[in-house]
C-alpha cells in the first residue's frame, strides 16, 4: 500500500482522534456477552444475597469491617426528627384543644400525604421553570411587550393599595389611640412570684384549667428563655425557679389526676386506651407542651444537678410518651449522650430512663437503645487516660443490664460483634503490621470484649449463650497467644481475668495456669540510662520499654501471677480433681522459688505453695474416704459442697491476697530513682538477682556504701 497523500493525511489528522474516542465509548457501552461460567458466578452471588435478604441469618453474614464504631449503624428512618422545638403557646380558653404550631404525631397517612405533596411540588416547579424560560425568550424577541406588562402590573398594584388604605381610614378608631401600643401590652405578660403562686394554689385547690394552661405557657417561656421571643416576661430568678420547680414536681401528678391514672401505673396501654376520650383530648395539648418544653430544657441546661432533677421528673411521666412516638425518639437521642458523658447521679438517672423506655415500650425500641448506647460506650473508650475508670465500669455494667432485658436479641448482636472482633484478629495475623496490631491492644477492642464477657457471665444459664461462650474463649486465647512479649503483660493479665470470670460464672474448666506461669519466666534486662517516670498500669495495655529495665517489673509480674493463680485455684479448691490440677503449677512454682534470689519474692511464692499443698492434702484426704467412682457425676458434683460454705484456710489466704492487691493499686508503681553512683556494670541474671560489680562509690564509710548497694538492688 502506498503512502497517503497530503489531503488524506490532513483528513486523518483531523478526524482520526474523534473516531478512536468514539470507539472507546462504544466498547464501554457494548460489552462482551458473559460466558456460562460468569453467569453461574453471578447466579451464586444472587442466591447468597437472596438468602441474606430473606432474614435467615442476616446479622452473621454482614460484611465485616475493622472499625468498631461502624458495626451497628443507627437507623435514621426510625428516628423521626422534628425541626420545630415547640408547638407554641396554649390558648387560655379551656374549650380549645389544639396547640398553635406543628403537630408532631407522625403516622403513615401523613407520610403518604407528604410524599404526594412533594411529587406535586416537583411538577409545579418544573412548570414554573419552563414558563420562566419561555418568558426569557420573549424578552429577547419582543422587549416592547415586556415593558407593557410591567407598566400594567404596577398600575394594578397601586389601585389595590389605594383600595385597602381607604378601608383602613373608614375603620379607624375614633379615639385616636394606636393599636400598636395595645398589642404590645397584650403580647407580653409580666410573670411575678405572686402570680405564679396564685396560679399554683388555684390548680391544686380549685383544679382550675385556665390556671394550669397559664402555668404550662409560663413553663414553656421559662424553658425557651433567651432562645426566642416569648409572650411572657419573667420578672426575676425567683420567679423562674418557682415555675421550674412547681411544673417538674407537680405536673405529672396533676396530669394523672385529670386522666384518673394511678401514680404507680407504668403501662403504656393506660394512655393508649384514653386516646379517643374527651379527657385525653382536653389534657393532651398541655401534656405535649410540658414534655416538649422539658426536652428543650435538657438540650440547653449545663448544670448537672438541674439535668439530673429534670430527667428524674421526666422519667415519672414516661408513660405519656406512648401518645407521642417522635418525642420518645427524641428522649433517647438526648438521654444517651448524658448517660455516656455525665457522671454520678446524672449518668444513673439517664440510664434509668433508657431502661424504662425498653421495659415500658417493649422490644420495638430495644434496637434503637442498644445501638445508641453501644456506639456511645465504644466512643467513650477511645482513650482511658482522660476518662475515669469507675465511670467506664458503670457504663459497662449498665449496658449489660440493658442487654439482659432482651437476651435473645442481645445474643444476636453479641454474635455479630464477636465475629467482627475475630475478623480483626485474623486480619491482624495476616497483615502483621503495626497499624493492624494497634487495633488489638486498643482500649476500644479490650472494652468491647469486656462487655461481652460480663454479658455471658451474667446470663450463663441461658441456652443462647453457649455458642457465644465458645467463640469468646477462642478469641481471648488468640489474643493472649498473639502477644507473648513482656511489654504486653497488662493485656495478657486482662485476658486471664476474662477467662477466670467465664470459668467461674459458667462452671467450666478453662486452663489458664500455663498463661499465668509464663509471666514468671520474663527476664529483667540491663538497666538503661533513660529518665525514670511513673507508670499507671491500670490505664495501659502495653508497658513502656523503660519499665522493663527495673526490678519493679519482676515484682509486678510475680505479684500479678500469684493473684491470678490464687483466683484460679480458689474456684477449683473444693473440686475432686484439685490434686491433679495443682500438680504441674506446683512444679513450676518450685523451680521459680529455687531460681530467684530476691527474698521478698521468695516469701510470696513460698506462701502460695504452702497453701496449695495444704489444700491438696485436704482434698486428697476427703477423696480417699468416699465410696463412689469417678463415673458417678452426681456424686462428684456434690463432693465437698458443705465445706464450701465454711471459711477454709485457702479462702482466707485468697482474701488477704486481694486486699494487698487493692492497696497496691491505690498507689501507682514508680520506677526507682537513679543513684549518683559510679560503677562499671550491673548484670541481671534470669532469676532476677543483680550481680554486684566493682562499684567505686565516692563514699567515706562502709555503712554508706552498703546503703547505696541496697538501694540499687531494689
Amino acid at each position: 500500500m502506498g503512502k497517503l497523500g497530503k489531503k488524506a493525511r490532513k483528513f486523518a489528522k483531523k478526524n482520526l482522534p474523534s473516531v478512536l474516542k468514539q470507539r472507546r465509548k462504544n466498547k464501554i457501552v457494548f460489552k462482551k456477552r458473559p460466558s456460562k461460567k460468569d453467569k453461574q458466578d453471578v447466579a451464586e452471588k444472587v442466591v447468597k444475597t437472596a438468602e441474606v435478604s430473606n432474614g435467615r441469618d442476616t446479622e452473621s453474614e454482614v460484611t465485616m469491617t475493622t472499625s468498631l464504631d461502624a458495626l451497628f449503624a443507627e437507623n435514621d428512618s426510625f428516628m423521626v426528627s422534628d425541626d420545630s422545638d415547640s408547638d407554641g403557646y396554649l390558648s387560655e380558653d379551656p374549650s380549645s384543644e389544639n396547640i398553635t404550631g406543628n403537630d408532631n404525631d407522625v403516622t403513615l397517612k401523613d407520610d403518604r400525604d407528604k410524599h404526594t405533596l412533594s411529587i406535586q411540588n416537583q411538577k409545579i416547579y418544573e412548570e414554573l421553570t419552563e414558563q420562566k424560560k419561555s418568558l426569557d425568550k420573549l424578552k429577547k424577541k419582543d422587549p416592547k411587550f415586556i415593558k407593557f406588562l410591567e407598566s400594567y402590573n404596577k398600575d394594578k398594584i397601586s389601585k389595590t393599595q389605594d383600595m385597602y388604605s381607604d378601608e383602613d381610614e373608614i375603620g379607624e378608631d375614633p379615639t385616636g389611640l394606636d393599636d400598636d401600643d395595645d398589642s404590645a401590652t397584650t403580647k407580653h405578660k409580666l410573670l411575678t412570684c405572686s402570680l405564679i403562686n396564685s396560679w399554683s394554689t388555684s390548680v391544686k385547690e380549685d383544679h382550675s384549667d385556665s390556671a394550669l394552661t397559664n402555668l404550662v405557657n409560663a413553663y414553656r417561656a421559662a424553658c425557651h428563655l433567651g432562645h426566642e421571643e416569648t409572650e411572657f416576661i419573667i420578672q426575676d430568678n425567683e420567679t423562674f425557679c418557682n415555675i421550674y420547680t412547681f411544673m417538674l414536681s407537680e405536673a405529672d401528678n396533676i396530669f394523672r389526676g385529670l386522666l384518673k391514672i394511678p401514680s404507680a401505673n407504668r403501662k403504656k396501654d393506660s394512655i393508649l386506651e384514653l386516646k379517643n376520650t374527651p379527657r385525653w383530648k382536653k389534657v393532651k395539648p398541655m401534656v405535649k407542651s410540658y414534655l416538649r418544653s422539658t426536652l428543650f430544657l435538657l438540650k440547653q441546661v449545663t448544670d448537672l444537678d438541674i439535668l439530673a432533677f429534670s430527667i428524674t421528673r421526666l422519667r415519672a411521666s414516661i408513660i405519656f410518651f406512648a401518645a407521642f412516638p417522635s418525642l420518645l425518639n427524641r428522649v433517647i437521642q438526648i438521654v444517651v449522650p448524658l448517660w455516656a458523658t455525665g457522671g454520678g447521679t446524672l449518668s444513673a438517672t439517664s440510664f434509668l430512663v433508657i431502661q424504662d423506655v425498653v421495659s415500658v415500650f417493649g422490644s420495638n425500641y430495644f434496637d434503637t437503645c442498644f445501638i445508641k448506647t453501644y456506639n456511645a460506650y465504644i466512643a467513650r473508650c477511645r482513650s482511658m487516660e482522660t476518662v475515669d475508670a469507675k465511670h467506664i465500669e458503670f457504663l459497662r455494667d449498665s449496658f449489660v443490664n440493658l442487654c439482659s432485658l432482651d437476651v435473645e436479641k442481645s445474643c444476636n448482636k453479641a454474635l455479630v460483634s464477636i465475629q467482627q472482633l475475630a475478623y480483626i484478629l485474623r486480619h491482624t495475623k495476616q497483615k502483621e503490621n503495626k497499624e493492624a496490631i494497634k487495633k488489638i491492644y486498643s482500649w476500644q477492642y479490650a472494652q468491647c470484649i469486656d462487655i461481652w464477657v460480663l454479658f455471658i457471665s451474667t446470663n450463663g444459664n441461658e441456652s443462647d449463650i453457649q455458642p457465644l461462650l465458645q467463640m469468646i474463649i477462642e478469641l481471648i486465647n488468640g489474643i493472649s497467644n498473639l502477644f507473648p512479649g513482656s511489654r504486653y503483660i497488662p493485656l495478657r493479665t486482662r485476658c486471664i481475668q476474662w477467662l477466670n470470670k467465664l470459668s467461674n460464672s459458667c462452671g467450666i474448666f478453662i486452663p489458664v495456669a500455663s498463661l499465668i506461669l509464663d509471666m514468671l519466666e520474663y527476664k529483667v534486662t540491663k538497666e538503661g540510662s533513660k529518665s525514670r517516670k511513673s507508670v499507671k498500669l491500670a490505664s495501659n495495655l502495653k508497658l513502656p520499654k523503660f519499665w522493663l529495665k527495673s526490678q519493679n517489673f519482676l515484682e509486678q509480674c510475680v505479684y500479678t501471677a500469684v493473684e491470678l493463680l490464687s483466683a484460679h485455684f480458689l474456684q477449683w479448691s473444693f473440686h475432686i480433681s484439685f490434686p491433679e490440677l495443682a500438680t504441674i503449677p506446683l512444679i513450676r512454682l518450685k523451680k521459680f522459688y529455687e531460681r530467684t534470689t530476691v527474698e521478698s519474692l521468695r516469701r510470696v511464692v513460698k506462701r502460695l505453695m504452702d497453701q496449695v499443698e495444704q489444700n491438696v492434702e485436704f482434698v486428697q484426704k476427703k477423696r480417699d474416704d468416699v465410696a463412689f467412682s469417678p463415673k458417678d457425676h452426681e456424686s462428684v458434683d456434690l463432693f465437698l459442697q458443705f465445706e464450701k460454705a465454711l471459711n477454709t484456710p485457702f479462702t482466707q489466704y485468697y482474701k488477704s491476697v486481694v486486699e494487698k492487691a487493692a492497696s497496691k493499686m491505690s498507689t501507682s508503681p514508680v520506677e526507682p530513682k537513679r543513684m549518683n553512683v559510679k560503677r562499671k556494670k550491673t548484670e541481671t541474671t534470669a532469676n532476677g538477682s543483680l550481680k554486684e560489680a566493682d562499684a567505686n562509690a565516692n563514699v567515706d564509710s562502709k555503712g554508706k556504701k552498703r546503703r547505696v548497694v541496697l538501694q540499687v538492688e531494689g
